[in-house]
């Protein structure tokens, strides 16, 4: 059995390689040139897993984890999550519009 788990676990890590793919580590700081090319970002919880919580950041490939705290961390997230909400309802009424349009050409 002592030797079993071990050898399950590196079999998993090997066929599942970013199963466990936390931050460990989190900045306290981050410059505001890297904060505004920001492509996307996800949130780590401190459950599972990850016992880390952070913000991870994504500028053109690179992962930067950081305090989910800092403020102007969450100000940012908090517009881009606004602007992704208000983009999706511009969406939504395109279509609605699209669909009334069409309907009123087969009456």
């Amino acid at each position: 059995t002592s030797v079993l788990f071990p050898t399950l676990l590196l079999l998993f890590l090997a066929l599942f390689p970013g199963a466990f793919d936390c931050c460990t580590k989190i900045s306290d700081e981050i410059p505001r040139r890297i904060l505004r090319r920001v492509n996307r970002f996800e949130i780590q919880e401190a459950d599972g897993p990850c016992h880390l919580e952070a913000a991870i950041l994504y500028v053109k490939g690179k992962k930067f984890c950081v305090n989910p705290r800092i403020r102007k961390v969450r100000k940012f997230m908090e517009k881009i999550k606004h602007k992704i909400h208000k983009s999706k309802l511009h969406v939504r009424k395109q279509k609605r519009t699209q669909i009334s349009k069409v309907k009123e050409q087969k009456q």
